[in-house]
C-alpha cells in the first residue's frame, strides 16, 4: 500500500519544487521571489515560511522586476538553476506578463506561480478579480498563456501530481525552455489532499544533449568543407550548452572566424585571433564585412533576429548558405537554413570530427586590426573636461576599472549598441546583455541577481535615466540584501536611443528627450539623492575624470554602490552597423521624412530574402 502524507496544494508544492535537482546535485529551484497579497499569503505565504531553510523566499518590491531577478539569475548560470516567483492575483499577477515575455524570448525557465480567482467560485467576483461577460473560465492569468512555454490552472489539489512535472521537464528541457506557469486558485493553495509519499522523492532533471542527425551532419559538414568564406554566428545557444570551449576548438581546428550577436558575446574572448566581433546593426565593421561576403554562415545557437541578420540584409553573397545548429526545430529551420537541430556542444564537436584535416582559407586579420583602431579612441578620456561626455568613453572608464571577474550587464537603449560594439570581454560570461526582448527595466533586479548567482563576480550595471526610471526600486532590495553591485547611470535627459531613431528615419525630436516632451515644469532629478534615499552609497560624477575615480571608490564600499554622470545624448558610434528596417511613412508633409522614405525604399530592394 502506498504511503501518503496529508498537505495542502501549497505546502505539497513549495515540498516537491525542493526535492528537485540538477545534474551538479544542486536543488534546481535556488528560491522564490515573493510579493503576497490576499490571493498567495495565506496558501502559499505559509508554504513558503515552513520549508524557508531549504527554499529562501526573497521579497521584491515590484513584481515585474522580481521575476527580471530571477530570469537574470538562470541566464547568468546557464539555465542550469532556475527561480520561482509568486504574486496575488490581479495586478500582482499581470506586473509579471512583461517578465514572463522576456523569458519566452529569451528561451530562459522561470517557474511563475501567481495567485487566481476561488476554483469553487463562491465570493465571485472576488477582489481584483477581471470578469469576462462571455466566458466564466477567464481570469487575468490567461494573459500568461502566449508567453508562457507551459501553462495549467490548478483548480483541484490533486491537479500538481501531472502539472508540476510537465512545468519541470519545460523548464529543464534545452528546446522548450522558457517560463512555465502556475496559476494557483487562492482556495485551492488550501485545499488539503492524502500524496503519495513517492512524489516527494528527490529526482535528478537531465539537461538533455541532443546529437545531430547523420543525414543533416553529412549536409552541413560537405557545406563547410566546400566554403571559400565561412563564418560562425556566435549566438545565445553557446553559453546555455556550456559549449564556449567546444566553439573555440572547433574554430581554431578548422580556421573558421567567429561573429558575436548580443546574447553570444563573450563566447570567445575579444583578443582571441578569430573572434572577429559583434556582428549586425550594433555590429562591427570586421565581423559584418565577413558576413557580408561569407558563403557559408554557420548559426550556432542563435534565433537569428533582425539586429542580427541586419534585419536579413546582412548576408549578401548571392551563392550564400545558411547551417543552423540549433537545438530547437523552429530556428533550425529558419529562412531555408540547412538544419543542423542538435546541442551546441555535441553539434560542434561532431562537426569537427566530421570535417577531419579541413581548414578554410584564412580570414584577413586586418579587418580585425581596423577596428579597433577605428573605435579604441572613442573610449579614450576626453581631452576637455568641461564638455559633456559620451557614452562611449563611460564605457572606456569602466572598462579601465574592471577586470576578468567584472560582469557588465544592461538592457535596451544606448547602451545595449554601445556595449556590443566597444565591450571587450575577456571571458565566458562576463557580458550580460537582455536584448531579447530589449525590455527598459531589467537593468537593476538583473545586477542584483547575478551577483546572487555568482557572488565572486564584479557586477557593474551600466543604465540610462530613462531605463532607471522605469524600474529602480529593487536598489532597496539590493541594500536590504547586502548586495554589492556598481550602477553607473548616464543621465542624457530621456530616452536618447530613440530620439536619435526619431531624427534618423526623418521625424522631428519629439517626445523623447525631457526638454522635448511637454511640460508645464522642467524636469530635474536628482538620481544622486533618489539611490542614496533607498540605501545605496552614490556620488556625482562631473567628468569622465571623476567617473573613474568613483569606480575606484566602489571598490572599497559593501551593499550597492551607484555612480550618476551626465552625457551627451547625440554622439553614438558611426563606425560599424547595418542597415535595420524601420517603416517609414509612404505620405508625409515633412521632406526629411520623405527623403527618408526613398532610402528605405532602397535598402529594401537590396535585400536578400
Amino acid at each position: 500500500m502506498n504511503k501518503t502524507i496529508r498537505l495542502t496544494a501549497a505546502q505539497a508544492m513549495v515540498r516537491y519544487i525542493s526535492n528537485q535537482m540538477n545534474a551538479d546535485g544542486e536543488q534546481f529551484i535556488a528560491g522564490c521571489w515573493a510579493i503576497f497579497g490576499h490571493g498567495n499569503v495565506a496558501g502559499l505565504g505559509e508554504a513558503l515560511y515552513g520549508v524557508r531553510d531549504t527554499l529562501p523566499t526573497y521579497r521584491g518590491h515590484n513584481e515585474q522586476s522580481m521575476a527580471h531577478a530571477a530570469i537574470a539569475y538562470a541566464k547568468q548560470l546557464g539555465r542550469k538553476r532556475a527561480m520561482a516567483v509568486t504574486s496575488s492575483i490581479g495586478p500582482g499577477a499581470t506586473n509579471m506578463v512583461t517578465a514572463a515575455a522576456l523569458a519566452h524570448v529569451n528561451r530562459l525557465p522561470v517557474l511563475i506561480i501567481p495567485g487566481d480567482v476561488f476554483a469553487t467560485r463562491g465570493p465571485d467576483p472576488v477582489l481584483q478579480q477581471v470578469e469576462d461577460f462571455n466566458d466564466g473560465s477567464v481570469t487575468v492569468n490567461d494573459c500568461f498563456k502566449p508567453v508562457s512555454r507551459y501553462f495549467d490552472r490548478i483548480t483541484r489539489p490533486e491537479q500538481l501530481l501531472t502539472a508540476l512535472p510537465r512545468a519541470f521537464a519545460t523548464m529543464t528541457d534545452p528546446a522548450d525552455c522558457g517560463p512555465a506557469t502556475l496559476s494557483m486558485c487562492q482556495d485551492v493553495q488550501a485545499m488539503a489532499y492524502d500524496w503519495p509519499v513517492s512524489f516527494f522523492e528527490p529526482k535528478v532533471w537531465h539537461q538533455r544533449r541532443v546529437r545531430p542527425d547523420v543525414a543533416e551532419l553529412a549536409r552541413a559538414a560537405d557545406l563547410l568543407r566546400d566554403a571559400k568564406a565561412p563564418v560562425i554566428l556566435a549566438g545565445g545557444g553557446v553559453h546555455y550548452a556550456g559549449a564556449t570551449e567546444a566553439l573555440r576548438d572547433f574554430a581554431e581546428a578548422h580556421n573558421i572566424p567567429v561573429v558575436e550577436s548580443q546574447a553570444g558575446k563573450s563566447a570567445l574572448p575579444w583578443d582571441h585571433p578569430l573572434n572577429f566581433g559583434p556582428v549586425g546593426v550594433t555590429g562591427a565593421s570586421s565581423a559584418n564585412h565577413l558576413c557580408e561576403n561569407a558563403d557559408v554562415v554557420l548559426g550556432v545557437g542563435t534565433r537569428f533576429q533582425d539586429f542580427t541578420t541586419g534585419s536579413w540584409g546582412l548576408f549578401k553573397h548571392p551563392d550564400r548558405n545558411l547551417v543552423s545548429l540549433n537545438v530547437a526545430a523552429y530556428d533550425a529551420v529558419k529562412r531555408g537554413a540547412a538544419p543542423l537541430q542538435c546541442d551546441a556542444l555535441v553539434g560542434l564537436n561532431e562537426l569537427t570530427e566530421a570535417l577531419g584535416n579541413h581548414k578554410a582559407p584564412a580570414p584577413d586579420a586586418s579587418l580585425k586590426a581596423a577596428w579597433f583602431a577605428s573605435v579604441d579612441p572613442l573610449t579614450d578620456t576626453p581631452t576637455d573636461a568641461n564638455t559633456l561626455p559620451t557614452d562611449q568613453q563611460v564605457i572606456g572608464a569602466v572598462q579601465r576599472a574592471s577586470s576578468d571577474d567584472t560582469v557588465v550587464m544592461s538592457a535596451a537603449g544606448t547602451m545595449p549598441g554601445e556595449l556590443h560594439k566597444l565591450w571587450k570581454a575577456s571571458r565566458a560570461g562576463s557580458y550580460h546583455m537582455e536584448y531579447g526582448f530589449s525590455c527598459m527595466g531589467y537593468e537593476i533586479a538583473g545586477a542584483l541577481a547575478i551577483k546572487m548567482a555568482q557572488p565572486e563576480r564584479d557586477v557593474i550595471c551600466m543604465i540610462g535615466d530613462g531605463s532607471y526610471m522605469m524600474a529602480n526600486s529593487e536598489i532597496a532590495t539590493a541594500a536590504m540584501m547586502g548586495l554589492k553591485i556598481t550602477l553607473v547611470v548616464t543621465d542624457n535627459r530621456g530616452f536618447g536611443c530613440i530620439n536619435r531613431l526619431q531624427m534618423g528615419t526623418g521625424g522631428e525630436e519629439f517626445n523623447n528627450l525631457l526638454d522635448k516632451a511637454y511640460h508645464v515644469n522642467p524636469s530635474n532629478i536628482d538620481f544622486v539623492a533618489h539611490t542614496a534615499s533607498m540605501g545605496a552609497t552614490s556620488v556625482k560624477a562631473g567628468n569622465i575624470a571623476e567617473l573613474e575615480a568613483a569606480l575606484e571608490q566602489a571598490k572599497t564600499v559593501d551593499g550597492p554602490f551607484v555612480v550618476v554622470i551626465d552625457t551627451d545624448p547625440y554622439p553614438v558610434t558611426q563606425d560599424g552597423g547595418t542597415w535595420w528596417e524601420v517603416a517609414i511613412p509612404e505620405v508625409s508633409d515633412r521632406e526629411t521624412v520623405n527623403e527618408a522614405r526613398v532610402k528605405y525604399v532602397e535598402a529594401l530592394s537590396r535585400r536578400m530574402n
